[in-house]
């Protein structure tokens, strides 16, 4: 599962995007995989149009709200999953946004990552832009104590989503964006790691998920000693939080590429 994306550190891997695009018009641009803090950040921009594809019904509707105000009659958000062909069939776009795309997309598309930037090839007609995070649950338990927090946390979400019969996120390092970038025609251009100091609303996201899928477990039992758990640990880093100011854990990244011509 992606971090909650603090305003700060999001603003941050933004700014890095435009830097990159410098003085290149944005022109069409797609939102691959849209959220909220995406949207705003497209219509920030000065663009021909914008297209904004999000799998989740309900994502679409937040977006929708989002972007009401000031959204024209050439802009669309669309509900739709890359595993289907005919999504934005024959269409192009001078800029393409893949924001957390790659870890998201397991929850829609199982197994699909394998494929998505092919997919997503015929549609760039300038350039990509993938944001993603370096992945901090599967790793080997953290001696550091404050990413041992984090790496805790994570665990604890990414169990209470299968208990409650949901797929958790599949996030993959920078490294393998690459690769498969290269495998699907393209040439990254540049790449850079910035690291991640966690705070309490990502905490507090996150034990709220982990609460909101134990209430549905029928074994109350484990519900209960799930629910001690997590309020356990959710006081454990607001405590860390609150001596040290944050918990720095891993890294987001942002990579530039473009097709191959």
């Amino acid at each position: 599962m992606t971090k909650d994306k603090d305003s700060v550190a999001t603003s941050t891997l933004f700014a890095y995007v435009e830097e990159l695009q410098g003085d290149r018009a944005w022109g069409s641009v797609l939102d691959a995989g849209t959220g909220s803090g995406s949207i705003r950040w497209v219509q920030s921009l000065q663009t021909e149009r914008w297209t904004a594809v999000t799998g989740a019904e309900g994502h679409a509707m937040q977006v929708r709200d989002i972007a009401e105000a000031r959204r024209r009659p050439e802009d669309r958000i669309v509900l739709g999953n890359w595993a289907d062909p005919v999504l934005l069939a024959g269409e192009t776009y001078d800029t393409v946004l893949a924001d957390y795309l790659v870890g998201a997309i397991d929850g829609f598309a199982p197994y699909f990552q394998e494929r998505l930037f092919a997919r997503l090839r015929p549609l760039v007609g300038g350039r990509l832009y993938v944001i993603g995070l370096d992945p901090y649950v599967p790793v080997d338990e953290p001696a550091d104590p404050a990413a041992h927090i984090i790496w805790r946390i994570g665990r604890l979400r990414d169990s209470c989503l299968l208990l409650a019969g949901e797929r958790p996120y599949r996030e993959y390092p920078a490294e393998w964006v690459m690769e498969a970038l290269h495998r699907a025609e393209f040439a990254p251009i540049c790449a850079q790691r910035f690291p991640i100091r966690f705070g309490a609303r990502f905490v507090q996201a996150q034990i709220a998920m982990c609460e909101q899928r134990i209430a549905r477990l029928t074994d109350r039992n484990l519900a209960s000693a799930l629910g001690d758990h997590a309020m356990s640990l959710r006081e454990e880093a607001l405590s860390a939080i609150e001596r040290d100011g944050s918990l720095p854990c891993g890294n987001d990244y942002v990579i530039a590429a473009e097709p191959h011509i």
